[in-house]
């Protein structure tokens, strides 16, 4: 730019003295200037826009890096796997040693570390070290490669749980189908051997009724048909008993707690056994958990009376730990070695994921624990 002016000054004196070839020299050493000038702002220019597209490109190679780490990073299921998978990506991108620190751990002495967090909960740290400091681009895109890692971690732990309990389904579900297998075979040979064998007998006695009958037997007719009366009865009240155990009506109509009661007064007037209840936890439990549970207290109470039969019963129903719910069944009768006599209650028990305990009473009977989770007991 000084060339260019002294070029113009020396022009206007060379004019002012009427001097033309000063004049010319003046102006040509001004245009000379100018294109010098000129020259210089354009390689200038063109420098400046080289080392910009240089760093253009470095920042786009290192995105790029970036997003082939963490597309590693994601391809991982395990837990363990996605955070060493982090460490070795983190120590490429970033020419650093790279650790994976336990939760609580502090830091070395001048590295960079990045806690890793998922919803509140510290899983473990990522430290950086280098000779060269992180600058603040780097240090963004480390934490941006962090939170990655953490969602990554989350995705597999939630991956793993929910194959976990698809598992659990359908163990469940198969369960479920060996038990209403189990229960229909429990009751067609109920039928097969009772109701159906009785009303066979009933069918057989009014034969030989109206035989009686024909031969002028009126006695024997009578006595006969009182026998076939009787018959019928026992088994139209089987059949009863058999409707109330599949379903009781007072369950549906009002509840679990008068259910049990109800099941509580008729065994105890029918044996004379004393029957403690204390059931009013079991008033929120979900429906299906309401009914297996009232089955396997009917169970065990019978198995109960079978083998003694007992003075005392007691039936308890109370919340246990993390929600779980138990059902305790304890009798003061003969205790129960054979632990086969308890594989239909055990089945009950574990069409719901629950654990059966059978333990000696306190008083030398039996005690037969149920403990259902509490997504089944809760629904």
């Amino acid at each position: 730019m000084g060339v260019v002016a002294l070029g113009a000054v020396v022009s206007i004196l060379g004019v002012a003295f009427s001097s033309s070839w000063v004049a010319f020299a003046g102006l040509g050493v001004a245009i000379v200037g100018a294109a010098g000038f000129a020259l210089h702002l354009i390689v200038t220019e063109r420098r400046r826009h080289e080392v910009v597209e240089e760093e253009l490109s470095a920042q786009s190679s290192f995105l790029e890096a970036l997003i082939e780490s963490m597309g590693s990073i994601a391809a991982a299921h395990d837990p363990a796997a996605v955070l060493e998978r982090a460490r070795r990506e983190a120590k490429e991108l970033f020419g650093a040693k790279a650790t994976l620190l336990p939760p609580g751990e502090p830091g070395a002495f001048g590295a960079v570390v990045l806690p890793l967090r998922i919803r509140g909960e510290e899983i473990g740290a990522l430290q950086l070290m280098r000779a060269k400091t992180l600058d603040r681009e780097e240090l963004a895109r480390a934490t941006l490669l962090a939170d990655f890692t953490c969602r990554v971690v989350e995705n597999a732990r939630l991956l793993a749980e929910a194959q976990v309990r698809e598992a659990e389904r359908a163990r469940l579900s198969d369960q479920l189908i060996i038990a209403e297998q189990e229960e229909r075979r429990r009751l067609a040979l109920f039928l097969h051997d009772g109701a159906v064998q009785s009303l066979s007998g009933v069918s057989l006695m009014l034969d030989a009724v109206i035989d009686s009958l024909e031969g002028g037997r009126l006695e024997e007719a009578t006595s006969v048909l009182a026998n076939a009366l009787q018959r019928h009865r026992d088994t139209i009240r089987a059949l009863r008993d058999l409707s109330f155990n599949i379903e009781p009506v007072v369950l549906r109509d009002q509840g679990f707690g008068p259910a049990v009661r109800a099941f509580a007064e008729q065994v105890g007037l029918e044996h004379r056994i004393q029957v403690d209840l204390d059931v009013d936890a079991a008033d929120g439990l979900a429906e299906n958990a309401r009914v297996a549970i009232y089955q396997i207290i009917r169970d065990a109470v019978n198995q109960a009376i079978r083998r003694g039969p007992p003075s005392r019963i007691s039936i308890t129903v109370a919340e246990g730990g993390e929600g779980t719910v138990e059902a305790i069944v304890a009798d003061n009768g003969a205790g129960e070695r054979r632990r086969a006599s308890f594989d239909d209650i055990e089945e009950r028990a574990r069409t719901l994921n629950g654990q059966l305990e059978v333990e000696a009473g306190e008083d030398g009977g039996t005690a037969v624990r149920v403990v259902l989770p509490s997504y089944v007991a809760h629904g």
